[in-house]
């Protein structure tokens, strides 16, 4: 019998312990400790194309955080302890590339069970005028939109943020440096010497609605391998230029509080740009490199929503979003996002964050077009839940999309990705228990308990001989002290 997963447990538990216990001994809102539990089943992820793929798990994650105030400065550094039976998804930050199945690479990328790292960690001046919500924050952030798709992700960053009552800006540079991972030891290859300049503005036109505008530049400066050099897991497939343009209008669609009868999200986004993309081919049970290509990109997206809320309890809607696709050796008309983005955001009304194009496909808005319908319940402030449904179709036959949560090929000449259902149900506990200054650097505002999952169809596109069925779900438990 293998003892190796009931002694990480065991250890978990412990450590769980000791936490409660920590925390129970302070009353200094200036610290504390974010523990999350999570239980993950997961089956399976390559559609039965190959071995592996199917997650089945216990995590614990410990998350300590400090705080500080002088003056116009102050500080926040969190921390994170993990220990699983599985390489199981504590945090819903995590990049696709460092959640895929271990046993299929051997780099520097490849996750452990158990693993030490740092979130954040950033110092923050808010004197440079007298507005209350203007700040420099200077460090290793969350960087967040409120859709998800632009931006979400913690990384090194200098950023100027100004927040009032009807006008909102931000203005950015970052560049990734390390995972600050104790298990991985290389940065992913889309990430290794790529800057990013980000922005974005909004106004309040009148009460509830919003009209912005988001621009972000990405410049990677990293290499391709030479003609003849074997091409690896951390190798880079692409380097360039790439510049996305923005705009907006918000009718409160990510606010839970909305007194609309009717929100609303539209966004177009253009991206232009020049990009070196790597040739290859296959030589024995090898990957060579065989050149390079320059192609000019130029592609678009489109991202829609529409939320009618009922009334104090009841909510629904539906959404649809398209990445542009095709292109030729000169040319490219595929989207791809920022790189940044976690597609993670409050869309169906209520406070729990879902994957916008699926718990279990986890698409990228590139060469993909998606229609969602969903409906939402919440009981006051003690419970809440959502059903979604997702249809996805490719928008070039002849293309793959960019990266989900499935690894199985796609067929030429076929555009029927599949079809999911998700379903988030949340229990709240302890309202109110964080301080105010904590809620935009925690993902929660309060102890919980959730499921979360999606169940995914494939279509044609996946071709004969893969399963009928995949599905993703998770049960987390959120206590903070």
């Amino acid at each position: 019998m293998n003892m190796k997963p009931w002694m990480n447990a065991g250890l978990g538990l412990s450590l769980l312990s000791a936490s409660i216990a920590f925390a129970a001994q302070n009353d200094d809102k200036n610290f504390g400790l974010d523990v999350k539990i999570t239980a993950q089943s997961e089956a399976d992820r390559d559609l039965g194309t190959r071995d592996g793929g199917d997650v089945n798990g216990l995590g614990l994650d410990v998350r300590p955080w400090v705080y500080g105030e002088r003056g116009e400065w102050s500080a926040f550094a969190m921390g994170q302890a993990v220990t699983a039976t599985d390489i199981v998804e504590t945090d819903t930050l995590e990049s696709s590339d460092i959640e895929s199945d271990s046993s299929q690479r051997d780099d520097g990328r490849e996750p452990d069970k158990n693993y030490l790292a740092m979130r954040e960690f950033w110092v923050d001046y808010g004197g440079l005028t007298a507005y209350p919500g203007e700040h420099l924050r200077f460090g290793r952030q969350r960087v967040r939109s409120e859709e998800g798709t632009w931006w979400d992700t913690n990384i090194e960053a200098l950023r100027w943020s100004f927040d009032t009552t009807l006008l909102k800006a931000h203005v950015g540079v970052a560049e990734r440096f390390s995972e600050y991972r104790t298990d991985i030891d290389e940065l992913a290859p889309e990430d290794e010497d790529r800057r990013h300049l980000f922005g974005d503005i909004s106004t309040q036109w009148q009460p509830g609605h919003w009209v912005g505008l988001k621009a972000h530049h990405s410049r990677d400066e990293g290499d391709l391998p030479n003609v003849g050099e074997e091409v690896d897991e951390l190798s880079k497939r692409t380097t360039g230029d790439l510049t996305w343009l923005g705009i907006n209008a918000d009718g409160g669609f990510f606010d839970r509080r909305s007194s609309l009868p009717l929100n609303y999200w539209a966004e177009a986004t253009w991206l232009t740009g020049d990009a070196d993309e790597l040739e290859q081919t296959a030589v024995g049970d090898q990957t060579i490199a065989s050149g390079s290509r320059n192609v000019d990109v130029n592609a678009w997206a489109l991202d829609l929503g529409l939320r009618w809320n009922i009334d104090d309890q009841w909510k629904v809607g539906g959404a649809y979003a398209r990445g542009s696709g095709g292109g030729d050796d000169d040319s490219s008309e595929q989207f791809r996002q920022t790189g940044l983005e976690s597609n993670r955001s409050a869309f169906t009304g209520t406070e729990a964050r879902m994957h916008r194009f699926g718990e279990a496909f986890r698409g990228e808005l590139s060469n993909l077009q998606v229609a969602s319908a969903f409906t939402s319940w919440q009981m006051g402030e003690d419970y809440d839940a959502s059903l979604v449904y997702h249809r996805f179709w490719r928008v070039d036959d002849n293309q793959d999309v960019g990266q989900s949560g499935i690894i199985a090929p796609l067929e030429d000449g076929e555009k029927d990705i599949g079809q999911e259902v998700d379903l988030v149900v949340t229990k709240y506990f302890k309202q109110g228990l964080l301080p105010a200054s904590m809620t935009e650097h925690l993902d929660e505002r309060s102890a919980l308990v959730r499921l979360r999952g999606g169940v995914f169809k494939p279509g044609d596109a996946y071709g004969a001989g893969t399963d009928s069925l995949m599905h993703r779900a998770f049960v987390d438990v959120i206590w903070r002290f």
